[in-house]
Protein backbone atom coordinates (compact mmCIF):
# COMPACT_ATOMS: atom_id res chain seq x y z
CA UNK A 1 0.00 0.00 0.00
CA UNK A 2 1.33 3.44 -0.89
CA UNK A 3 1.85 5.90 1.94
CA UNK A 4 -0.77 8.67 1.61
CA UNK A 5 0.39 12.18 0.73
CA UNK A 6 0.79 14.55 3.69
CA UNK A 7 -2.31 16.56 2.78
CA UNK A 8 -4.41 13.45 2.32
CA UNK A 9 -3.12 12.00 5.59
CA UNK A 10 -3.86 15.25 7.45
CA UNK A 11 -7.37 15.37 5.99
CA UNK A 12 -7.97 11.76 7.03
CA UNK A 13 -6.78 12.49 10.56
CA UNK A 14 -8.93 15.61 10.82
CA UNK A 15 -12.10 14.15 9.31
CA UNK A 16 -12.08 10.46 10.20
CA UNK A 17 -10.10 9.84 13.37
CA UNK A 18 -12.38 12.03 15.47
CA UNK A 19 -15.04 9.31 15.01
CA UNK A 20 -12.89 6.43 16.28
CA UNK A 21 -14.86 5.95 19.51
CA UNK A 22 -18.23 6.13 17.75
CA UNK A 23 -17.15 3.58 15.15
CA UNK A 24 -15.89 1.28 17.91
CA UNK A 25 -19.22 1.54 19.78
CA UNK A 26 -21.07 0.73 16.56
CA UNK A 27 -18.72 -2.17 15.80
CA UNK A 28 -19.28 -3.48 19.32
CA UNK A 29 -23.04 -3.23 18.89
CA UNK A 30 -22.72 -5.28 15.71
CA UNK A 31 -20.28 -7.92 16.96
CA UNK A 32 -21.07 -7.96 20.71
CA UNK A 33 -17.49 -9.05 21.31
CA UNK A 34 -14.72 -6.70 22.38
CA UNK A 35 -11.86 -8.19 20.36
CA UNK A 36 -14.01 -8.57 17.25
CA UNK A 37 -15.15 -4.96 17.62
CA UNK A 38 -11.55 -3.81 17.91
CA UNK A 39 -10.61 -5.78 14.78
CA UNK A 40 -13.64 -4.49 12.90
CA UNK A 41 -12.84 -0.91 13.91
CA UNK A 42 -9.25 -1.29 12.75
CA UNK A 43 -10.38 -2.83 9.45
CA UNK A 44 -12.87 0.02 9.00
CA UNK A 45 -10.22 2.69 9.36
CA UNK A 46 -7.75 0.82 7.14
CA UNK A 47 -10.43 0.53 4.46
CA UNK A 48 -11.33 4.20 4.90
CA UNK A 49 -7.70 5.27 4.55
CA UNK A 50 -7.22 3.11 1.44
CA UNK A 51 -10.30 4.65 -0.16
CA UNK A 52 -10.01 8.16 1.28
CA UNK A 53 -10.00 9.55 -2.26
CA UNK A 54 -13.64 8.36 -2.54
CA UNK A 55 -14.75 10.42 0.47
CA UNK A 56 -16.40 13.68 -0.54
CA UNK A 57 -15.23 16.53 1.71
CA UNK A 58 -18.14 18.33 3.32
CA UNK A 59 -20.24 15.16 3.67
CA UNK A 60 -20.79 13.22 6.88
CA UNK A 61 -17.58 11.29 7.58
CA UNK A 62 -19.16 9.50 10.54
CA UNK A 63 -21.96 8.05 8.42
CA UNK A 64 -19.42 7.09 5.73
CA UNK A 65 -17.34 5.25 8.34
CA UNK A 66 -20.45 3.52 9.75
CA UNK A 67 -21.30 2.35 6.23
CA UNK A 68 -17.82 0.89 5.78
CA UNK A 69 -18.01 -0.75 9.21
CA UNK A 70 -21.40 -2.33 8.53
CA UNK A 71 -20.39 -3.57 5.09
CA UNK A 72 -17.22 -5.15 6.48
CA UNK A 73 -19.22 -6.76 9.27
CA UNK A 74 -21.76 -8.20 6.84
CA UNK A 75 -19.01 -9.54 4.56
CA UNK A 76 -17.24 -11.15 7.52
CA UNK A 77 -20.48 -12.67 8.77
CA UNK A 78 -21.25 -14.04 5.31
CA UNK A 79 -17.77 -15.50 5.01
CA UNK A 80 -18.09 -17.16 8.42
CA UNK A 81 -21.51 -18.59 7.61
CA UNK A 82 -20.00 -20.34 4.61
CA UNK A 83 -17.06 -21.59 6.66
CA UNK A 84 -18.94 -22.66 9.80
CA UNK A 85 -22.51 -23.69 9.05
CA UNK A 86 -24.70 -23.44 12.15
CA UNK A 87 -28.36 -23.99 12.67
CA UNK A 88 -30.50 -20.91 13.18
CA UNK A 89 -31.54 -22.08 16.65
CA UNK A 90 -27.89 -22.28 17.73
CA UNK A 91 -27.26 -18.78 16.41
CA UNK A 92 -30.31 -17.47 18.27
CA UNK A 93 -29.05 -19.05 21.47
CA UNK A 94 -25.64 -17.46 21.05
CA UNK A 95 -27.17 -14.06 20.33
CA UNK A 96 -29.45 -14.28 23.36
CA UNK A 97 -26.53 -15.22 25.60
CA UNK A 98 -24.32 -12.36 24.38
CA UNK A 99 -24.16 -9.48 26.87
CA UNK A 100 -23.41 -6.10 25.31
CA UNK A 101 -21.86 -3.28 27.30
CA UNK A 102 -21.30 -0.77 24.53
CA UNK A 103 -20.98 2.79 25.79
CA UNK A 104 -23.77 4.95 24.33
CA UNK A 105 -23.20 8.35 22.76
CA UNK A 106 -23.91 11.52 24.74
CA UNK A 107 -27.44 11.58 23.29
CA UNK A 108 -28.30 8.20 24.84
CA UNK A 109 -26.05 8.39 27.90
CA UNK A 110 -28.74 9.76 30.24
CA UNK A 111 -30.74 6.54 29.91
CA UNK A 112 -27.70 4.52 30.93
CA UNK A 113 -26.68 6.56 34.01
CA UNK A 114 -28.46 4.20 36.39
CA UNK A 115 -26.56 0.89 36.09
CA UNK A 116 -29.66 -1.27 36.55
CA UNK A 117 -31.70 0.68 34.01
CA UNK A 118 -28.85 0.73 31.50
CA UNK A 119 -28.40 -3.02 31.79
CA UNK A 120 -32.13 -3.62 31.35
CA UNK A 121 -32.33 -1.34 28.31
CA UNK A 122 -29.26 -2.92 26.71
CA UNK A 123 -30.58 -6.44 27.41
CA UNK A 124 -33.97 -5.64 25.89
CA UNK A 125 -32.37 -3.83 22.96
CA UNK A 126 -30.24 -6.91 22.27
CA UNK A 127 -33.41 -9.01 22.10
CA UNK A 128 -34.85 -6.95 19.24
CA UNK A 129 -34.66 -8.41 15.74
CA UNK A 130 -31.49 -7.18 13.98
CA UNK A 131 -33.23 -4.87 11.51
CA UNK A 132 -34.92 -2.96 14.36
CA UNK A 133 -31.95 -3.11 16.75
CA UNK A 134 -29.59 -1.61 14.14
CA UNK A 135 -31.86 1.36 13.47
CA UNK A 136 -32.53 2.05 17.17
CA UNK A 137 -28.79 1.74 17.92
CA UNK A 138 -27.83 4.18 15.16
CA UNK A 139 -30.58 6.67 15.94
CA UNK A 140 -30.88 6.67 19.70
CA UNK A 141 -27.41 5.63 20.82
CA UNK A 142 -25.18 6.83 17.98
CA UNK A 143 -27.27 9.97 17.33
CA UNK A 144 -27.40 9.53 13.54
CA UNK A 145 -30.00 11.30 11.40
CA UNK A 146 -32.59 9.32 9.45
CA UNK A 147 -30.81 10.18 6.20
CA UNK A 148 -27.48 8.98 7.56
CA UNK A 149 -29.04 5.75 8.84
CA UNK A 150 -30.60 5.15 5.43
CA UNK A 151 -27.18 5.66 3.85
CA UNK A 152 -25.41 3.36 6.34
CA UNK A 153 -27.97 0.57 5.99
CA UNK A 154 -28.60 1.07 2.29
CA UNK A 155 -32.37 1.28 2.72
CA UNK A 156 -34.95 3.96 1.83
CA UNK A 157 -35.71 6.71 4.35
CA UNK A 158 -39.25 5.40 4.85
CA UNK A 159 -37.86 2.00 5.83
CA UNK A 160 -35.66 3.66 8.45
CA UNK A 161 -38.64 5.51 9.91
CA UNK A 162 -40.88 2.44 10.04
CA UNK A 163 -38.15 0.22 11.52
CA UNK A 164 -37.32 2.86 14.11
CA UNK A 165 -40.98 3.23 15.05
CA UNK A 166 -41.44 -0.53 15.34
CA UNK A 167 -38.13 -1.05 17.17
CA UNK A 168 -38.91 1.68 19.70
CA UNK A 169 -42.39 0.26 20.20
CA UNK A 170 -41.03 -3.25 20.86
CA UNK A 171 -38.44 -1.84 23.25
CA UNK A 172 -41.08 0.23 25.02
CA UNK A 173 -43.35 -2.80 25.46
CA UNK A 174 -40.48 -4.84 26.90
CA UNK A 175 -39.53 -2.04 29.30
CA UNK A 176 -43.14 -1.59 30.45
CA UNK A 177 -43.32 -5.34 31.14
CA UNK A 178 -40.06 -5.09 33.09
CA UNK A 179 -41.36 -2.12 35.09
CA UNK A 180 -44.55 -4.00 35.96
CA UNK A 181 -42.60 -7.12 36.96
CA UNK A 182 -40.30 -4.97 39.12
CA UNK A 183 -43.30 -3.31 40.79
CA UNK A 184 -42.49 0.11 39.35
CA UNK A 185 -45.82 0.25 37.49
CA UNK A 186 -49.17 -1.12 38.56
CA UNK A 187 -50.46 -4.20 36.72
CA UNK A 188 -52.74 -3.47 33.77
CA UNK A 189 -56.34 -2.88 34.76
CA UNK A 190 -55.55 -1.98 38.37
CA UNK A 191 -56.82 1.29 39.82
CA UNK A 192 -53.49 2.21 41.42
Amino acid sequence: MKEPADGRHAAFQAEALQHLDAVYRYAYALTRERSEAEDLTQDTFLQALRHWDQFRPGTNARAWLFTICRNLFLRQRERRSREEPMEAAALDGIAAAAQAAAAPSDAGRALFDAPELGDVIRRELDKLPAEYREVVELSDLQDQSYADIAQVLGVPLGTVKSRLFRGRRLLQEALVDYARDAGLLPPPGSDA
